[in-house]
């Protein structure tokens, strides 16, 4: 059911422990959003613990608080009054669900949540989960502390591209601003996120050398088969170095985590990835966007060229 934003900040004025979470195979907004949220939560009074049940890439690691982070355990349950779900909708949680009988709050930015389970708050002219994040601190009254303002912007930077994509706006950009006079230190966390290990790098020239073009080269894809992926932590920029070819509207990268198991994503300069994805089981923003097809490798590229094609 989707709430106010007034209506999100009772939600949590109202609970006393509140188990925070967000999306499985987690990037900057995700981790971003929910450290905040626990420090910010803490800081008026409330018992908040993070839960994610993935693994985040090493680049996040060095965010204050992230080694409080937890992965449930078969079995476990959390005493919460509240589920403060994060930068998703709640059936990318994974085992998080099953902590708790908690009523749900879902606060999310991404045009394809539609709020199913539990309430849901989505601001989707928001760059960023760490956008509201940062709103619903202020309405709170929280503090912004360095380590919170550094979470935030990570999610702003992250989810904005460096404040490079089209969903960068004057509101972002102030709020990034004021979170710099908050005690950030842009070039630490720029210099953080970007930093690449030698496998990672060799996972690039092995992406770049699957490059295929299809559509008039107005669609761009990579591939990486598991034996090749497992080598390296992260994937993340793979994807923005054939997003600049000049002629290309879609590139995508297509990622054997498992036999039958690939993670997609999607970025474009005009097409609704978001719609695509939908189509294809997952969701994200109009121009960033990704799902799980559990086929081959070979015939994931295949499924998701068409459905390129029928956006096209």
């Amino acid at each position: 059911m989707l709430i106010t934003f007034k209506q999100a900040v009772a939600k949590i004025q109202a609970a006393n422990k509140i188990l925070v979470t967000a999306h499985v195979q987690p990037d900057g907004d995700a981790i971003g959003s929910t450290l905040a949220a626990m420090q910010i939560l803490r800081s008026i009074g409330k018992a908040a613990q993070v839960y994610i049940d993935d693994t985040a890439r090493r680049n996040l690691q060095a965010l204050p608080h992230f080694d409080e982070i937890r992965r449930p355990k078969d079995g476990e349950r959390f005493d919460a009054d509240l589920m403060l779900v994060l930068d998703t909708s709640t059936d990318r949680i994974g085992n998080v669900r099953k902590l708790t009988d908690a009523p749900i709050l879902n606060v999310d930015h991404h045009v394809t949540n539609k709020g199913d389970d539990g309430e849901l708050y989505v601001e989707t002219t928001a760059a960023a989960t760490c956008q509201i994040v940062y709103k619903l601190a202020r309405e709170l009254g929280a503090p912004i502390t360095p380590d919170v303002a550094t979470c935030l912007y990570t999610g702003l930077a992250t989810d904005t591209g460096f404040f490079q994509f089209s969903n960068t706006g004057a509101e972002t950009l102030a709020i990034a601003s004021e979170l710099i006079n908050c005690g950030v230190s842009p070039n630490f966390i720029s210099e953080q996120l970007e930093s690449k290990t030698l496998a990672e790098v060799h996972g690039l020239r092995d992406a770049l050398n699957s490059l295929k073009m299809f559509y008039g080269d107005k669609v761009a894809g990579m591939t990486l088969d598991h034996a090749t992926a497992k080598k390296f932590d992260s994937t993340e920029g793979f994807i923005d170095e054939i997003r600049v070819i000049d002629t290309v509207d879609v590139a995508f990268l297509i990622t054997e985590k498992a036999p039958n198991f690939c993670r997609v994503s999607m970025r474009s300069k005009g097409v609704d990835v978001s719609k695509v994805a939908a189509r294809l089981g997952g969701g994200g923003h109009l121009r960033a966007a990704g799902c799980t097809l559990k086929t081959t490798l070979s015939e994931a590229e295949k499924i998701l060229v068409a459905a390129i094609g029928e956006a096209l």
